[in-house]
């Protein structure tokens, strides 16, 4: 299955109500989504008939991110909760924007992606759908962060280790999609701020020079779940269930996590 099919079928079974892209390029992933949409790209050339109300930010995901209230298009967007029957003030009381699903395909650049997931996860919840794109490089040239490859990944792939190293309250299943693999994560926590307080560290170790050091667990996408497995998984209704009726993560996500294992999810 190609990557964009998998994203077409994963509008679907997430039913979500939103959605948000990073890395817009010609527009064939945002053509998929029929919900209100935010897509982000400094040099964005959209070719294709968008089907969506879609709000097309040209800028970096940064400069997008450091804006005040960046989802104010979608729907709920952040506004005051006013309390109508005692006619109170609305100043100080806000309704959260919570992304139902994102697609992180920018800079193929490790630390760029990292950032990228850290703001898209301050707009998540745990029933928030996180996909990053090009996370399974064929070869340690795609993998290189100075491209001269014509299929190129950059060096994002090292996302997963250190979600896994970092962040193992969230479950993260590598998908084998053509032609070079998705991550997707599940379990989102705002609140968490591990990622940002070590995220110094983190470069210390992990942003290094080519070659890149690509583990043949990642080559040979020996962790890599069917992308079709994913799809038919039994949890997706469930989920979006939880997710619309605004289930609280301790209600909620210990279920999720134990239906993810019996795809196949090592964590």
């Amino acid at each position: 299955m190609k990557r964009h099919e998998f994203l077409r079928e994963l509008h679907k079974v997430s039913a979500n109500r939103n959605y948000l892209e990073i890395g817009v390029n010609d527009g064939r992933s945002l053509t998929l989504s029929r919900v209100p949409s935010i897509a982000i790209d400094p040099a964005f050339k959209v070719v294709s008939e968008l089907r969506c109300d879609v709000h097309l930010v040209k800028a970096t995901s940064d400069d997008f991110f450091a804006r005040d209230n960046p989802l104010q298009h979608l729907k709920g967007g952040r506004h005051p909760l006013r309390n109508l029957r005692r006619g109170r003030s609305p100043i100080g009381y806000w309704r959260r924007t919570t992304l139902d699903l994102s697609f992180i395909d920018g800079m193929h650049l490790f630390e760029f992606a990292l950032r990228d997931f850290m703001n898209v996860e301050k707009y998540s919840d745990w029933g928030s759908v996180i996909v990053l794109d090009d996370m399974l490089p064929r070869s340690v040239d795609e993998a290189a962060r100075d491209r001269h490859t014509n299929a190129w990944t950059g060096d994002v792939f090292k996302i997963t280790e250190v979600l896994a190293r970092y962040r193992p309250d969230l479950v993260t299943v590598q998908v084998d999609t053509a032609p070079t693999g998705q991550l997707v994560v599940f379990g989102a926590d705002p609140n968490n701020r591990v990622l940002h307080d070590k995220y110094d560290e983190i470069m210390a170790e992990y942003k290094i020079p080519d070659p890149q050091k690509v583990p043949e667990a990642i080559l040979e996408r020996a962790g890599a779940v069917r992308p079709e497995a994913l799809l038919e998984a039994g949890f997706w209704r469930p989920l979006t269930q939880a997710r619309n009726r605004g289930l609280p993560r301790s209600v909620g996500w210990e279920p999720l996590r134990k239906a993810l294992q019996q795809v196949g999810v090592s964590r």
